[in-house]
């Protein structure tokens, strides 16, 4: 995510300023034609500090960094995890805001094959959530443009309350989505391994069928699956889906889903 919002920001009107301590980070934004600076004198010269840095080392580095930096300036998180876990340093003279795109979407016009093959962003259109968790309100514009910058070319900006963003992901994203996701692949797995039906025709049986149920549920298509199949589905959902899953949605929930992305 780094590389990618660095040379968003490199090739915008921004005046950039990189950061980076690995050898492989180094190389890959040389060759990016990104020059890496040195040392601590940026510091007091940062309108915005974009912290594009794994959740688990975010409080560490805000930490050392947030109390040296001059008052009003904008700290721009990726992702609400770790603010939401409170690891960010208590400082009222300092805007934090949080920026996170949605990825391309299955549902989409995209003509270009390189835009249709993009499920990340960046060459695709997608569209972005942001939070001003904290700061003046003239500062929702400046962090949700240079996010737009980010993460262009943009569909649409949604503007959430941070612990809203912190529900999305990791609640909806990553507690809700990610382990159906999973289990579907090991279901793919199961029908391969167990009873001996081709991998891919599993996977093309399933993914087939994910098209047309995703566009049915979702509204792109009209929602006409059987009686029997409705009913089937209501049955299975005491098979394979627990009662209180919507307690992954919960914000106590999500506050300790947070605290175990920042924490471990």
């Amino acid at each position: 995510m780094g590389a990618r919002v660095t040379k968003k920001i490199h090739d915008s009107d921004h005046e950039l300023v990189a950061i980076e301590i690995s050898d492989e980070g180094r190389e890959r934004l040389t060759a990016a034609g990104i020059g890496v600076t040195e040392g601590t004198d940026w510091i007091p010269r940062a309108d915005v500090v974009v912290l594009a840095l794994p959740d688990s080392v975010i409080g560490q580095v805000a930490g050392d960094l947030v109390p040296r930096l001059n008052p009003g300036t904008i700290v721009l998180i990726l992702d609400a995890a770790a603010p939401y876990a409170g690891v960010l340093p208590d400082r009222a003279d300092i805007t934090y805001f949080i920026g996170h795109p949605c990825h391309p979407p299955i549902f989409n016009d995209e003509s270009d094959w390189d835009a249709r093959r993009d499920y990340h962003g960046g060459v695709a259109n997608q569209a972005i959530v942001c939070a001003l968790m904290q700061g003046p309100e003239e500062h929702y514009d400046i962090g949700r443009e240079i996010c737009e910058v980010m993460w262009s070319p943009i569909i649409r900006t949604h503007r959430v309350t941070t612990e809203q963003l912190a529900i999305l992901e990791p609640g909806l994203s990553e507690m809700v989505a990610m382990p159906f996701i999973d289990t579907m692949v090991e279901a793919v797995d199961e029908c391969e391994k167990t009873y001996g039906i081709d991998r891919q025709a599993a996977f093309d049986f399933l993914i087939g069928h994910l098209n047309v149920e995703l566009a049915m549920w979702f509204g792109f298509s009209p929602k006409v699956p059987s009686d029997a199949a409705l009913r089937l589905m209501e049955f299975a959902k005491t098979v394979v889906v627990r009662d209180d899953w919507r307690r992954a949605l919960d914000p106590k929930v999500v506050k300790q889903a947070s605290e175990l992305i920042v924490r471990g």
